[in-house]
């Protein structure tokens, strides 16, 4: 996936060979959630689990937890589907966010969604098995 927009204002020639490019494979972590921000434009944003590589892996810390949003409708459509628990692929970008809020001016790391796919649905819940003559309650 390469961008071919137009580079920033004060961008140099040096500036054309940087990349931001990511691709994630991860679990997704709980419902999507779709809201409507101040401007009037929807996002939906997901958490994605991404285990770490196991030699890169530090004692305490074997995953990262890791938000995509998608601004596009169709793009809104398939992250809004998704089942927490299921596997999924996302390629993006890395985006810094900057907010005001009650506390000042905060900021977060989030991946912008462009294309996204279900790689393994998420796992159907055991089912409880009721010894024979008894009710379930």
């Amino acid at each position: 996936m390469t961008s071919t927009t137009r580079p920033p204002a004060g961008a140099t020639d040096a500036d054309s060979d940087h990349v931001n490019e990511v691709c994630l494979r991860g679990r997704v972590s709980g419902v999507p959630a779709e809201r409507e921000l101040p401007s009037g434009d929807r996002v939906v944003s997901a958490r994605l689990i991404v285990a770490r590589p196991p030699g890169l892996a530090r004692q305490r810390q074997r995953v990262d937890v890791l938000d995509c949003v998608a601004w596009t409708p169709k793009l809104r459509q398939v992250l809004g589907r998704w089942q927490p628990g299921a596997v999924v692929e996302v390629r993006g970008a890395i985006r810094r966010r900057f907010r005001r809020g009650p506390v000042g001016l905060t900021s977060r790391v989030e991946i912008e969604v462009a294309s996204a796919r279900r790689v393994r649905a998420a796992p159907r819940p055991a089912r409880v098995r009721t010894p024979p003559g008894r009710r379930r309650a």
